[in-house]
């Protein structure tokens, strides 16, 4: 029986040769670790990836969002006490990232096919906010799986109504959509670049990460910027002079070459993530199953824009599938429910295992249900949120997968009966 780890990180770090080991040797033998050479080198090698002007690396994803909201605070475009529209169905750093930042959560439910937000949901949860007396000033967009939100609609939307439009990005390194230019024209924008900041994961399992935490903020807003770069620095630009009450969140010497070394790679390896998807989407048929929507292709080679950059552009889509998310339910679309009243979907992680394949729930359980906030958020219930964290699981899914491995992954699901 062949066995499938669902993300094998050494096989990951092996799968660089002798690049990683030759980039940590550099960054030892410098003597330098903290806020060199190596961090401004990825700080813009990564801007440039992402089509924007400025990156700042911090020590991880949570305080990537942190940071920013923070510092359009200190901007003035934020107050303490204000609204940010943000996901019910999220890993609870989103949440934890708002609150850090002296503002209030208010929850939008997804879309139940892309499990991501939409234009409508947003809508739907500012009205609801109005009626809770919460000035919404944000929208903080997940682009959760790896899926982008519809952040043309939603651009337009925040715009219209002079709200920050931000991206969490951290489960969405490559992705890219067609984005309307100020002269009306389409161009090709990647995640990064699609609001007016986004914040970065680089935790070692994401698309692009680094060999123990580390983060980043992207914007092409120059103050903000600025501003995230000091208070990630103790709030200060010169040192022991500090203008703002700030914290220690910087991305190290060590993981910003590792970074460098892996980010030449990622279109390529997003690319064959894509592969593997589509043979999940072609050859899984399961009535008890149902998969995630399928990507969208949206651009050739010659028509990326060159600020994206054109390297395995035509693989470039919407979704770089840093999950593969498979919900159990008939094909249309009932529930399939075994005899204690749960999703069959313990029933078919346990069928994966008894064959060899690990599989992960993202996320088992929603933020407003957490005891963190289910004092002041679970006697509202957010259905769609409680219902995809019921059903879901998470298949193998990564670029060093043998086709051996994606095989026996499609046989497994294909096998599996439960009596519903």
């Amino acid at each position: 029986m062949i066995q499938v780890p669902y993300y094998p990180l050494k096989r990951v770090v092996e799968s660089y040769g002798q690049e990683l080991q030759q980039a940590t040797s550099r960054v030892v033998e410098s003597g330098w670790f903290i806020r060199g050479e190596e961090c401004r080198k990825f700080e813009a090698s990564f801007a440039e990836y992402c089509g924007s002007k400025f990156c700042v690396g911090v020590g991880n994803g949570l305080e990537a969002l942190s940071l920013i909201l923070k510092g359009y605070m200190e901007l003035g475009r934020l107050e303490p006490g204000d609204g940010v529209i943000v996901p019910s169905n999220t890993f609870i750093a989103t949440w934890l990232a708002v609150k850090a930042a002296g503002l209030v959560p208010f929850p939008a439910e997804p879309d139940e096919e892309s499990c991501v937000l939409t234009l409508g949901s947003v809508e739907r949860a500012v009205i609801h906010a109005q009626f809770s007396r919460i000035r919404v000033k944000a929208v903080l967009a997940v682009h959760l799986y790896g899926r982008l939100c519809p952040m043309d609609r939603l651009r337009a939307y925040a715009e219209d109504r002079h709200l920050l439009l931000l991206e969490d990005a951290a489960q969405a390194h490559g992705a890219s959509m067609n984005m309307p230019g100020a002269d009306g024209s389409q161009k090709v924008c990647r995640a990064g670049n699609l609001g007016d900041a986004a914040g970065f994961s680089f935790y070692p399992g994401k698309n692009l990460g680094a060999l123990g935490d580390a983060g980043a903020v992207v914007t092409s807003d120059e103050a903000l910027a600025r501003v995230v770069r000091m208070l990630a620095n103790y709030g200060s630009e010169q040192k022991y002079v500090h203008e703002y009450v700030g914290e220690n969140s910087r991305l190290d010497e060590m993981q910003a070459a590792v970074l460098s070394v892996k980010l030449p790679h990622l279109d390529a390896d997003n690319a064959r993530r894509n592969e593997i998807a589509k043979r999940y989407l072609a050859e899984i048929k399961n009535p008890l199953v149902r998969l995630p929507k399928p990507a969208v292709s949206l651009v050739d080679a010659q028509d990326v824009d060159s600020a994206a950059g054109s390297s395995a552009a035509n693989s470039l889509t919407n979704n770089v599938w840093h999950i593969f998310p498979v919900h159990c339910g008939f094909a249309d679309g009932s529930n399939c429910k075994t005899a204690d009243g749960s999703s069959c979907r313990d029933e078919l992680q346990k069928h994966l295992a008894s064959l060899g394949i690990e599989t992960l729930i993202h996320y088992p359980t929603p933020p407003h249900l957490q005891k963190a906030f289910v004092d002041q958020y679970g006697s509202v219930s957010y259905p769609k949120a409680e219902k995809l964290a019921r059903e879901e699981l998470s298949l193998p899914l990564h670029p060093f997968m043998s086709d051996d491995e994606i095989q026996s992954v499609i046989d497994a699901v294909n096998r599996f009966k439960v009596d519903c």
